[in-house]
């Protein structure tokens, strides 16, 4: 038995809601149960995810759980960094992982380094990239990428924060080569397109569906520990563009080419349509049903993978 401490929002919702949900779905298709925001005497370890929760609740479940009951805290991103103000998340969150952990789960290495930054050394920090529904996010029927027509260039995010690229996709749609490439931006966002096709945001079912119809993903989100949209476009087979800030490297690895600069992208996404074969062949990320052993063994559940 496994509790976790996390409030969902409704889909479609930002990564941490559906990389757990994916994790969640995993684990109950092995027959483990996982109670939500409450604790029974049979559980063996208690998951919670960064500030997302009552953690007065959380506190007093845990006051009450047995002694060998393992407490593991999830983090992702540096909410000062990643939103661009402090309004004393990152120093609740510092708290928590102090109180209550017995270990941590960071979701890339990026997101260690950065609590780093801020002055804050995580609790026996390990890091579980996150994971997919392969049954929803996967490469099988999507449209064969060509060079006899134009190249199918997608963004996707569910936070019309600024931080999450938006001023970026609305430069590159007015730099784009349009005889060559298309642009759709998927999700909320502050920018007025002109020539984008945009889209609000999807349930993830009907966004595999369009993402598997396009070519390129590109994203420029800043100091995102590890963006599940990212995440998602890959296992639907896109190579990637991405800007070199947080996580995005370690997902996209050798599958694509990281930025630092808005100026390099037009030449960027001309190499990566050269190179599209090889670099496609290089998507490598873990399975769910890996991450869910990772996650498993950091609860200290292992007899259960």
């Amino acid at each position: 038995m496994l509790a976790l401490f996390h409030d969902f929002a409704p889909p479609p919702a930002g990564g941490a809601h559906q990389s757990l949900r994916a994790v969640v779905g995993e684990l109950g298709r092995r027959g483990i149960a996982v109670e939500i925001n409450a604790v029974s005497p049979a559980a063996r370890a208690i998951l919670f995810n960064s500030f997302n929760f009552d953690a007065g609740r959380l506190e007093w479940f845990a006051s009450r759980a047995s002694d060998e009951c393992r407490l593991v805290h999830r983090v992702g991103a540096v909410t000062s960094l990643y939103r661009g103000y402090d309004d004393g998340t990152d120093a609740r969150v510092a708290e928590l992982n102090r109180r209550f952990a017995d270990a941590t789960i960071a979701i890339s290495h990026a997101t260690v380094d950065m609590y780093r930054s801020i002055g804050v050394e995580l609790v026996e920090p390990r890091v579980i990239y996150n994971g997919t529904d392969p049954e929803i996010f996967h490469a099988r029927g999507r449209t064969p990428f060509a060079r006899d027509r134009r190249t199918r260039v997608v963004a996707v995010s569910w936070s019309d924060n600024p931080r999450k690229g938006g001023p970026f996709y609305r430069w590159l749609e007015r730099n784009l080569d349009w005889t060559r490439y298309d642009l759709t931006y998927v999700g909320n966002t502050q920018e007025a397109f002109e020539r984008a096709t945009v889209v609000p945001p999807l349930p993830s079912r009907e966004l595999a569906t369009l993402l598997r119809t396009q070519d390129v993903f590109v994203t420029a989100t800043e100091h995102d520990a590890y963006s599940n949209a990212l995440v998602e476009a890959l296992c639907c087979g896109l190579p990637a563009i991405y800007l070199k800030s947080g996580g995005s490297a370690e997902a996209v690895k050798e599958a694509g080419f990281g930025f630092t600069d808005w100026n390099e992208v037009p030449a960027l996404l001309d190499r990566l349509q050269d190179e599209y074969e090889e670099r496609q062949s290089l998507i490598s990320l873990p399975s769910l049903a890996e991450v869910t052993d990772e996650y498993l063994r950091a609860l200290g559940l292992e007899d259960l993978t």
